[in-house]
């Protein structure tokens, strides 16, 4: 551990590291720090629980304290005083078609809780089908004391029972429940009809777009904004039934060629791609049938990182900041945790435009 000493003359601490690992190391508790600093354990409590009652001056020298001799509340000892387990955690399906998702879902989460007496643990969910089971285990055997949800669907079994055991939870992603709860969602409709009608000014005159699977609410949003641009606009148009983003590249190369397979009265001159994913699958397609980018076809896709502008700084893309949205949904959740009541939650973020 580190031991400390105070200099009166200068009020700096004076300390000396141990290992961890030594023999005889004892970890640092509430008691350490009311020891060192003259105070009463229960002044060290409130102090670094942020008690307003306490000085600010006392406060900050318990915090420096706490941080000099690397204090780490005992949770077990903390859930059994207060039933909570300051943990929130992230199910989160590891799918790839927007490239990072995970990373930047993640670095916003940790960003937002950052500071407070909480931490982040992932469960990962590899099923689109019936996922809600790892729900029940988690809220069942008080596993965490909130939950964020990725890759929301219409009618969520997960959200249902969230919603009926009354547990606190934010998802990424609206649904189709006629009671409220809180999410942070992307605008996937405006982001469609961005791209649609861009495709239209830049003169193509039949266009494909590649959706998520139809279970998903956001598969209905795009669907949404897509036709309503090809309305306005009167284009020919595609939407595959058989490839979605969940397609493999493979899939994805195979439903493009079929596109320029000969008898087809208008070739597709336009893609809205949303997701890095489809769109690398899509471009590999579109140069083994030797077209480019600009002469034959046009391209809008959805983004999350910056690997696109790397690879072609002139390709048209609309932004989803997915850390953003991450930082959303911690900072949200622990509003609720923390108990500040208030209307419902619901934010959904703007698509940003990249257009050259």
């Amino acid at each position: 551990m580190i031991k400390l000493s105070l200099f009166e003359d200068t009020g700096a601490w004076d300390y000396q590291e141990q290992d961890p690992m030594a023999e005889g190391y004892n970890r640092p508790t509430q008691k350490t720090i009311a020891e060192l600093t003259g105070l009463a354990v229960t002044t060290v409590s409130r102090a670094l629980q942020g008690d307003p009652k306490i000085a600010v001056k006392t406060r900050e020298t318990v915090a420096q304290v706490a941080d000099d001799i690397g204090y780490v509340p005992d949770r077990a000892a903390q859930r059994l005083r207060t039933g909570k387990t300051r943990v929130i955690s992230l199910i989160l399906n590891p799918h790839d078609e927007l490239l990072g998702f995970g990373n930047s879902m993640i670095s916003g989460l940790s960003e937002s809780i950052e500071g407070s007496d909480y931490h982040l643990t992932i469960t990962p969910s590899f099923s689109d089908i019936d996922d809600v089971g790892a729900i029940k285990r988690l809220v069942r055997n008080g596993l965490a004391d909130g939950l964020v949800l990725t890759r929301t669907r219409n009618f969520d079994d997960r959200i249902r029972f969230l919603l009926e055991a009354k547990f606190p939870f934010i998802c990424h992603g609206r649904t189709d429940f006629s009671r409220d709860h809180n999410f942070v969602d992307f605008d996937n409709e405006a982001f469609a009809y961005i791209a649609a009608k861009r495709l239209a000014q830049k003169g193509c005159k039949k266009l494909a777009i590649i959706l998520p699977k139809d279970i998903f609410t956001f598969h209905q949003h795009m669907q949404y904004g897509f036709m309503k641009a090809v309305r306005e606009t009167g284009l020919a148009y595609v939407i595959p039934k058989d490839v979605t983003l969940d397609s493999s590249p493979d899939e994805i190369k195979a439903w493009v060629a079929g596109l320029y397979e000969n008898g087809q009265e208008e070739h597709v001159d336009g893609f809205v791609c949303p997701g890095e994913a489809s769109y690398l699958a899509l471009l590999s397609a579109l140069r083994g049938q030797g077209l480019s980018r600009g002469q034959d076809y046009d391209v809008v896709v959805k983004a999350n990182s910056a690997i696109l502008e790397q690879i072609d700084p002139e390709l048209d893309r609309v932004f989803e900041d997915i850390r953003d949205a991450g930082k959303l949904l911690g900072q949200n959740l622990l509003s609720v945790l923390k108990g500040e009541g208030g209307a419902v939650r619901q934010i959904v973020q703007s698509p940003l435009t990249k257009f050259e």
